[in-house]
């Protein structure tokens, strides 16, 4: 089945412009192999020619491939290491710091970004980017509509100041969203907004092979200013961050201390 997994590739490639070869192999086949068995296709050629006319199987196809698995303040400690050291950090040097929520998901990493900020700004001043290659994703995270479970690590306080609840959903308030500006963007081929002062990257990564590894840390360089921090996933620890202009700051947090 090899072959017809790089056959495969390189449909997807010329179809959907996303690059397969950039993920880890066992783990992509893995993944689409049980999706192809899950909807009745036994090999590549026909799950392939059904994407191309199925829009149900390949909004399905997307969503498997990018992982949309996420939730609000994932590993808490994290984000109270975030609100208690890194923010007052960044704000020495940047009055109005420019965030970047990269591979954002259905929207609960950006959004759970501007509850954090609310301690530091009003929150008619805050405004940041966040960024998925799923469209579909993008539209939950705009729609801000959320389980009750995928709140279990947020604040109390967050809860309820920001969201209104309806039975097992979550409504996250207008106010909140508005701070946010959702757009479309492919880490493995898009260009990268610059000037940023801090970009959090979690639990994608660890996707993708080390090729592509190398690739995105060194956008990332580019993307932060000198002194920027990189905030990546609680499995993405950055081996050797020195090649890409990095140095830890904590666990997870990442100081650009260098141009590459």
């Amino acid at each position: 089945m090899n072959l017809d997994y790089e056959w495969f590739k390189k449909k997807i490639l010329e179809y959907v412009g996303i690059n397969l070869s950039y993920y880890k192999e066992k783990q992509m086949k893995r993944r689409i192999e049980s999706l192809m068995k899950k909807n009745g296709f036994q090999n590549y050629a026909d799950y392939y020619s059904a994407l191309t006319k199925d829009q149900r199987l390949f909004n399905e196809f997307i969503n498997y491939l990018t992982i949309n698995v996420s939730e609000f303040y994932r590993n808490p400690q994290q984000w109270e290491i975030l609100e208690r050291e890194i923010m007052p950090y960044i704000l020495k040097r940047a009055k109005r710091p420019r965030i970047w929520s990269a591979a954002c998901s259905t929207g609960e990493e950006p959004y759970s970004i501007v509850m954090l900020l609310t301690r530091f700004f009003p929150l008619n001043e805050i405004k940041i980017l966040a960024t998925d290659i799923d469209d579909d994703a993008i539209k939950k995270a705009k729609e801000g509509i959320y389980l009750r479970k995928s709140l279990e690590g947020l604040p109390q306080e967050f809860v309820r100041r920001f969201f209104r609840e309806n039975g097992e959903l979550y409504y996250i308030s207008d106010e909140i969203k508005r701070c946010v500006e959702f757009k479309h963007h492919d880490l493995l081929k898009d260009p990268y907004p610059i000037g940023m002062d801090l970009i959090v990257c979690r639990n994608v990564l660890i996707y993708f092979t080390e090729e592509a590894k190398d690739m995105v840390y060194k956008n990332f360089n580019k993307s932060l200013v000198m002194n920027g921090i990189l905030f990546v996933g609680s499995t993405e620890q950055i081996i050797m961050p020195q090649k890409y202009g990095l140095k830890p700051i904590r666990t997870f947090f990442y100081e650009k201390v260098m141009s590459i």
